[in-house]
């Protein structure tokens, strides 16, 4: 609404099949039709790393999906948890670790884990994409960090399976709690920028240059730091005009 208010225009189910770049201008073509414009923003998410490769050839990352699955504590146990409840952060991962959220209704959850997920839009198991795979696969930073993490990365398939040892975790911060205060709830997934040298970013990623600004990972707390980035991009975007 605010985008039409300022006499914007939202495209939707066009799918964007490559990028040119003339002099001055660049051309977007999509599935359906052409925009020309003088700058491409792109805030694709999940799919940032190849829309980024459409302006920038050489990006020196790669999105991998990772699904956050998150348990619902049923009605009767909600008492346990009146606030967020987080655990010390590991500072090797860019995310918060299983935790414990009062949801504005009353509702409380507990997640998310951090699970590779088999498709970029993979909210379920059983979500497969071999293109997604391979691509993941041939990434050379994505195997350096499939070496280094192994051992994190069976834990939190286990985990996902084994509804015991997802209790286990929780119990870490609420020793009351227990499986058959569980249900299984909402999954989200991840964006995650891995480096070519393996290093999972934990920071915000802009690349840019004269005709583009990409944002290519923005991790938690994304969504309480969106007004800011927000600013980040315009800022950049008029410096071009």
């Amino acid at each position: 609404i605010v985008t039409e208010r300022q006499g914007g225009e939202i495209q939707l189910n066009q799918k964007v099949l490559n990028i040119y770049t003339h002099q001055g201008y660049s051309e977007v073509i999509t599935n359906k039709e052409v925009f020309s414009t003088k700058l491409v923003i792109n805030t694709a998410g999940l799919h940032s790393d190849e829309i980024g490769a459409l302006t920038i050839p050489k990006l020196d990352l790669r999105i991998i999906p990772f699904r956050g699955e998150y348990m619902s504590i049923i009605k009767e146990r909600q008492h346990l948890c009146n606030h967020l409840i987080y655990p010390t952060p590991d500072p090797d991962f860019p995310w918060l670790g299983v935790h414990f959220t009062r949801m504005m209704k009353g509702v409380v959850v507990a997640g998310p884990n951090a699970v590779w997920a088999f498709k970029k839009e993979g909210y379920k198991m059983s979500d497969v994409s071999l293109r997604d795979i391979g691509k993941a696969l041939s990434f050379p930073g994505f195997q350096k960090a499939m070496r280094k993490f192994i051992g994190f990365g069976i834990g939190e398939y286990y985990r996902s399976m084994n509804k015991a040892a997802f209790t286990k975790g929780l119990q870490k911060l609420i020793p009351e709690i227990r499986k058959e205060d569980l249900v299984p709830g909402d999954a989200g997934v991840r964006a995650l920028a891995v480096g070519r040298n393996g290093e999972l970013l934990v920071d915000f990623v802009f690349a840019e240059n004269e005709w583009a600004v990409n944002v290519l990972n923005a991790p938690s707390p994304a969504a309480t730091a969106c007004l800011s980035i927000g600013d980040s991009v315009a800022e950049k975007a008029l410096a071009r005009f």
